[in-house]
């Protein structure tokens, strides 16, 4: 059972730029539209908006509703708007959720996911304050971002792992070994820039496709993923109105057989 029913979440970090809302009142319009749409997770991050991105949540859908889970991760500082630096540090990680507690209005977050493994901290470490902040009663549910399967698989024997959030597309499928790992032992794969790279020549394949069902490359794409694999919950961003509500029209797509092996190949 994967942390979305809907099979389709929101990445809501093109909600803010580096260390602000881009647009506080489109933005909030975005985030409910997604709730009304059906979206039952959403994904951000306190390094998205220096945390204003959580505020933003918040703002835009606190009272949250029973079925919405709301992910942040902590573990990358962000010292500037290209720069991103792994920061795992216990206390540091103590830190930040407190911060995003604070933030979302929460007691419990649903998800917290460690955003990066910090080469320079000892993994175990990492691992174990993510099972304290269980314990503790400051996360529900415990994730990962960008591991292999073997960090995957020492991570495991601290505390259970919910999802695993690394970059995956139609055209970048270096973690197929972690999204089968996962495909088989029930874990949440949520893949980042779930569409980049499918916006390409006409002739590709995924054009063909896509105009064979009458639906946009990205559609198309975000389909494949949830034909792909059950545990697969994609997390488009955007903060157009009309292309989330493309995004979301993805669920309802078909293809084929013969049409998904050729955008496998």
């Amino acid at each position: 059972m994967t942390i979305s029913d809907f099979r389709l979440g929101f990445g809501a970090m093109r909600l803010t730029g580096w260390d602000r809302p881009n647009d506080p009142a489109s933005a909030i319009a975005v985030a409910r539209r997604a709730v009304e749409l059906g979206v039952d997770f959403i994904d951000t991050a306190d390094a998205y908006g220096l945390g204003t991105n959580e505020e933003l949540l918040a703002a835009a859908l606190h009272p949250y509703p029973a079925h919405l889970t709301i992910g942040t991760k902590a573990g990358q500082s962000r010292p500037g708007p290209s720069a991103w630096v792994p920061l795992g540090r216990p206390e540091y990680l103590r830190q930040q959720v407190e911060l995003s507690l604070r933030r979302l209005r929460v007691d419990r977050l649903d998800l917290f996911q460690l955003h990066r493994i910090d080469p320079k901290v000892p993994a175990a470490d990492q691992f174990g304050v993510l099972a304290d902040l269980v314990r503790e009663g400051k996360a529900a549910k415990i994730g990962l971002s960008e591991v292999t399967v073997p960090q995957l698989i020492e991570a495991r024997t601290h505390v259970e792992i919910a999802s695993v959030q690394n970059q995956y597309n139609l055209t970048d499928r270096r973690h197929e070994a972690v999204l089968d790992h996962c495909t088989a032992e029930g874990i949440t794969f949520i893949p980042w820039l779930p569409i980049a790279g499918t916006l390409t020549h006409p002739d590709a394949p995924v054009a063909e496709v896509a105009r064979e069902v009458g639906a946009s490359p990205a559609q198309v794409a975000l389909s494949w993923l949830l034909h792909h694999s059950p545990v697969i919950v994609p997390i488009p961003g955007t903060s157009s109105l009309a292309h989330l509500e493309e995004n979301i029209a993805a669920r309802e797509l078909s293809l084929t057989p013969a049409q998904l092996a050729r955008l496998s190949q």
